[in-house]
């Protein structure tokens, strides 16, 4: 048994192997450099998100299209990446991450040529939901590498920059993007698009060795095996890749996603407009709210890390969550009352964002810890296919109460989709803390 071990750990090259000590320097190198290549890839697809919005009036000239027609692009993106995203997560366990993050930077590129190329409507949704299709995989892929290469003293950490860097994206396309199209057209914009994602393909290319989840796999897998001397092979029934949806904090994970992106669609989506029409409030207010409440986030993401890597005994992610949601929605509410000072309503939003941000990396651990060995790029691909639901649903659901001069709804719809957050993260947290006791008991 042994010596199955020993054979896997020569096979594999050195940069793969585990760190005997993760406190190291050696570690903590690699978990950086890990951390770093999967943020940057993260903040890649964050800024696909986002690859035809900024461009809207550009393409609603040139082509002749409504403001419903050029919201149905973005309808195409996350109807596509939410679907591929729930089957990405099997190809990624039974191929590795490395080459699924390969083929969704490559979409990510040849969509980008596409829509710089495109000559009517039909191109520009073909090309769309290409780079949603490539936008599909990366939440398998890098919690895939992550969960896999990142020690377990850093993880919190990890999941901090992975969400940092997202915002980053995000906060970027529509600087870059909108920035090339004034200056050069929005053909060039989208060339620019393609340089971004042909960059992050020769990046990962180079430090591939880096996101080779699969190996580390071997090695665990060895691990076990050479652990398992009493068990026999035949006495351990092998089970379905089906099994996991079995879980219920697999779907109440998946709900948990659906809600809080709800929130997040709600701002990102109408959050300036309907201040402004709340509390009449200046412009420069209302256009950068939703900057205010992402850089917000941001900033909410590295405290969160920190918390979640720092709690004390006794205590679970699920406090971080509950605290930092109960707070934002409390929050939301003040602002749907209208009755905030329009010189604090900077503030207010960024609270809100801030509290969203921190409760960011304890989700993520939550989810970590209700999803089994081996299962990991199906799992995450499954529950973070709510997130593209979210952000499919809110424009629509958050447009209506908008087309009824409901402003103030927007913010009690927020309120509302915290709360619940909040909830399902206490029933996730009460189920894994179930199984791990009956995993103790039967040990």
């Amino acid at each position: 048994m042994a010596s199955k071990l020993e054979t896997v750990m020569a096979d594999a090259p050195s940069s793969a192997k585990l760190p005997s000590d993760p406190l190291n320097a050696d570690a903590r190198n690699a978990d950086a450099k890990v951390m770093a290549l999967i943020g940057f890839a993260h903040g890649v697809s964050h800024f696909f998100h986002l690859v035809v919005a900024p461009l809207f009036f550009w393409l609603g000239r040139d082509f002749s299209l409504s403001n419903a027609q050029l919201g149905l692009l973005m309808s195409g993106f996350f109807i596509v990446s939410g679907i591929g995203q729930f089957f990405a997560g099997f190809v990624v366990d039974k191929f590795g991450a490395r080459r699924v993050l390969f083929f969704g930077l490559s979409c990510f590129f040849i969509a980008a040529l596409g829509l710089a190329n495109a000559q009517n409507a039909a191109m520009l949704m073909i090309f769309t939901c290409l780079a949603g299709l490539g936008n599909s995989v990366f939440h398998p892929v890098d919690y895939a590498v992550l969960n896999a290469r990142v020690s377990a003293a850093r993880i919190g950490y990890a999941y901090s920059v992975h969400g940092i860097t997202g915002n980053i994206g995000w906060a970027a396309a529509p600087v870059v993007l909108a920035g090339m199209a004034t200056n050069f057209g929005w053909r060039a914009a989208f060339y620019s698009a393609a340089l971004i994602a042909l960059s992050a393909i020769i990046l990962i290319f180079i430090n591939r060795h880096l996101v080779d989840d699969k190996i580390i796999a071997a090695i665990n897998v060895a691990k076990t095996t050479a652990a398992a001397t009493v068990i026999t092979s035949s006495a351990m029934p092998k089970e379905s890749s089906f099994a996991f949806m079995r879980l219920p904090a697999v779907w109440i994970c998946m709900t948990f996603l659906f809600v809080t992106t709800m929130a997040m669609g709600a701002m990102q989506s109408f959050g300036g407009p309907a201040l402004q029409a709340l509390y009449s409030a200046p412009q420069w207010i209302a256009v950068g709210a939703v900057t205010i409440y992402m850089l917000a986030g941001a900033i909410g993401l590295i405290a969160g890390g920190y918390l979640v890597s720092n709690l004390k005994r006794g205590a679970g992610p699920e406090t971080i969550i509950a605290v930092a949601l109960g707070f934002a929605s409390v929050c939301a509410l003040v602002v749907a009352s209208g009755a905030i000072p329009v010189a604090l309503l900077p503030l207010a939003i960024a609270t809100i964002g801030l509290a969203a941000g921190i409760a960011g990396p304890s989700r993520d651990m939550l989810i970590r810890s209700v999803t089994p060995k081996g299962a990991t790029g199906r799992v995450y691909g499954v529950v973070y296919s709510g997130l593209d639901a979210g952000l499919a649903v809110a424009p629509f659901v958050f447009g209506v109460m908008m087309d009824q001069k409901q402003y103030g709804r927007l913010f009690v719809g927020m309120a509302i989709a915290l709360l619940a957050a909040l909830s399902l993260s206490l029933l996730v947290s009460a189920y894994a803390k179930r199984q791990a006791k009956l995993s103790a008991l039967g040990s």
